[in-house]
Parts: C-alpha cells; structure tokens; sequence
C-alpha cells in the first residue's frame, strides 16, 4: 500500500466508508455510489477521487463511464497491519492469562 496514513485518512470520512462497503458488493458507476446520499455527483466524485488517491479504489474508463472498485491488494495490506494489532493483544491477553493463573487468591476473613 502506498500510505496507510493515507488509507486511514481516507477511512475517517462516514460517505466514503459507505461508498466502500457499497463497492464490496460489487463495481459501481459515479452515479449509482451517488443515489443513496443527499449529495450532488461532483461532491461524490470528490471523496472517490480521495479513496483512488490512498489505493482504495480503481477505476477503469468504460466509454463515457468509470465503474469503481475496491481495491482488493488495498484492503488486504490494510488488514494485514491490523492483523498485527489483534496479535500483539493476543499476546498480552496471553500472558496476562499466564499472570493470573499463578497469582494465589487471598483467603477472604469472614464476617461477623
């Protein structure tokens, strides 16, 4: 991926994570992506054009139209760094487990 400070910047936005989640389920036209928002076809063009730019998306030019995609390499790497994440606190849950499996419960004093 070219900059996951890019991919998470562009991630940070509510349209364009719903314009994403609406191209997992397959290529869309500018047009189709822009039906669901109040928004007008240049300001949907925009946060595309911010999604193409962090490698989140292609685009291919199809007579006077540019069907979107995901980019599947894009979200793999993406998906890969947060894999890492999720092991480390893997780990730490993992040795924290370990950390209270010896620790000895202390006896409670009964009450009167």
């Amino acid at each position: 991926m070219r900059n996951l400070d890019a991919a998470f910047s562009a991630l940070a936005d509510p349209t364009r994570r719903a314009l994403l989640a609406r191209l997992a389920r397959g290529e869309a036209t500018v047009l189709e992506l822009a039906e669901p928002f109040d928004m007008t076809q240049p300001a949907i063009s925009r946060h595309l054009k911010v999604l193409e730019g962090a490698g989140l998306i292609v685009r291919r030019v199809e007579g006077t139209k540019r069907p979107c995609r995901l980019a599947p390499a894009a979200i793999t790497e993406i998906d890969q760094w947060l894999g890492l994440l999720r092991d480390a606190l893997a780990k730490n849950y993992d040795r924290l487990d370990d950390v209270l499996a010896t620790m000895k419960p202390k006896p409670r004093k009964a009450r009167r």
